[in-house]
């Protein structure tokens, strides 16, 4: 019998369109891999956090194996690739819930170009940093 198919790209399409229903931003945080195509500049520590949202995207596809999109970083549209496997979260930017998901990537991320510039995406404000009364999203690992 062949393996089930998984249920992460399911459950990352309706976190999505609960956001959007709700009139909440949807975040995606990943980890970056040889498949991952984003714009380095904009990755830490071979991770970068995306504003997937209406607003902020283009040409928004959620498939089974891939997340494609058209967005702007700095006024520049950018074509992104994103495996699946390569997201460890979605949430609403602005309560923080959401779902994470394990690390499925199996090599090891590139080094960001600069390491010392904020991961944001699509012209989009920045995702909430953690603050004393907010809820955050933590991964367990």
């Amino acid at each position: 019998m062949s393996e089930p198919t998984s249920t992460k790209p399911y459950l990352l399409r309706a976190i999505f369109e609960w956001c959007v229903d709700s009139g909440f931003t949807p975040y995606i945080s990943v980890l970056i891999d040889s498949q991952t195509r984003v714009p380095m500049e904009y990755a830490k520590d071979g991770e970068i956090v995306l504003n997937i949202g209406p607003l902020a995207t283009s040409h928004l596809l959620m498939g089974n194996e891939f997340i494609e999109c058209t967005a702007r970083f700095s006024g520049v549209a950018r074509e992104l690739l994103i495996p699946v496997a390569a997201v460890t979260a979605i949430y609403a930017r602005e309560n923080g819930q959401g779902m994470s998901f394990p690390a499925e990537t199996h090599d090891s991320p590139p080094q960001p170009q600069k390491p010392d510039r904020e991961a944001t995406s699509a012209d989009g404000p920045e995702p909430p940093k953690p603050s004393g009364g907010r809820p955050t999203l933590r991964r367990i690992k």
